[in-house]
């Protein structure tokens, strides 16, 4: 004799889904440190891609394209992760200003710089390749530079060396002394990652930083 399921009895919870991980496509420790303040855990890879701006590109388009191409890349090895990808290029009157790399070229942009505004494009991606998710966001800072003397980019090249930094100005250190006003909706866009944009992404991709109070970062 078999029993006869009781169609009234109470089903069992599903269990819940344990949170996609979640990885940081970049090897930027600014963007590191930005991305613990969300508490997420959360593990590092190095994106494969080639920054090479393409002919008559913008720089806009150039941190949106090099956002969305770092998170796919590392979301094609991790594909049931939430990947984050993200690139910031400084825009002079049109002009794509990189990182500068060594100190003649720090010079050479500051001078540049001085006594303008320059717009600082930051891109993120979010992708996560098991679920289709792909989404990104661009922020975009306007910070007005002071008249510098050369005077005041050698002494302040040489204390805070920003070789790594787009634009050749860490505006989170002693860089700050160089502007004369900063115009941004998403304050650390400027630092390389705009944080309330990669909350809405992540949101949006099934992963709430307030979800799990007791979240800690990698």
């Amino acid at each position: 004799m078999h029993d006869t399921p009781n169609p009234a009895a109470p089903k069992r919870p599903a269990e819940p889904q344990a949170p996609r991980p979640l990885i940081l496509g970049s090897t930027s420790r600014y963007r590191r440190e930005l991305l613990q303040r969300l508490r997420l855990p959360f593990e590092v890879y190095a994106p494969d891609v080639d920054e090479t701006p393409l002919p008559g590109e913008r720089p806009a388009d150039l941190a949106q394209r090099l956002a969305l191409a770092k998170a796919q890349a590392v979301a094609r090895q991790h594909p049931e992760a939430i990947v984050i990808g993200s690139d910031q290029v400084a825009d002079l009157e049109g002009d794509s200003i990189g990182k500068p790399g060594d100190h003649e070229r720090a010079v050479a942009q500051l001078r540049r710089m001085s006594g303008k505004t320059v717009v600082f494009q930051t891109a993120v991606a979010v992708v996560c390749a098991a679920s289709g998710f792909a989404r990104q966001d661009l922020a975009a800072v306007r910070v007005q530079f002071r008249e510098l003397s050369d005077a005041e980019i050698e002494n302040y090249l040489r204390t805070e060396q920003p070789y790594d930094c787009a634009g050749s100005a860490k505006s989170e250190g002693l860089g700050i002394s160089l502007l004369a006003a900063i115009d941004s909706d998403d304050p650390t866009a400027l630092i390389g990652l705009p944080l309330i944009r990669t909350s809405q992404l992540l949101r949006l991709a099934g992963l709430d930083a307030l979800a799990t109070p007791t979240g800690a970062s990698a």
